[in-house]
């Protein structure tokens, strides 16, 4: 590394406009955040979706608000009434042959 051709790197508090202060390392010797991790609504869990024609209430009450394991034990469900109906329509086909 050549000398003094560098800008210094050290450790400095960031502080955000909610308050939030943390230590990190910069080239800056301040660091001055609108936003942080401890306000940002997407970490917080307050971020709300802005829908004006109503897009995500449709796609809620046509395929509901599921977890994981719900899914997939609708899955297994759809799985097992396919396989049952499979077999009736065997035993009417050989019945009727």
């Amino acid at each position: 590394m050549k000398e003094g051709i560098h800008p210094k790197y050290q450790e400095v508090e960031a502080r955000c406009a909610c308050g939030n202060t943390f230590k990190t390392r910069s080239t800056k010797p301040e660091l001055h955040l609108e936003i942080c991790s401890a306000c940002h609504p997407f970490f917080t869990g307050r971020q709300k979706l802005i829908d004006t024609e109503g897009r995500v209430e449709r796609f809620t009450k046509k395929f509901g608000a599921q977890t994981s394991e719900q899914r997939k034990i609708a899955e297994k469900a759809a799985k097992a009434t396919k396989a049952t109906a499979a077999k009736q329509t065997r035993k009417t086909t050989t019945a009727t042959a």
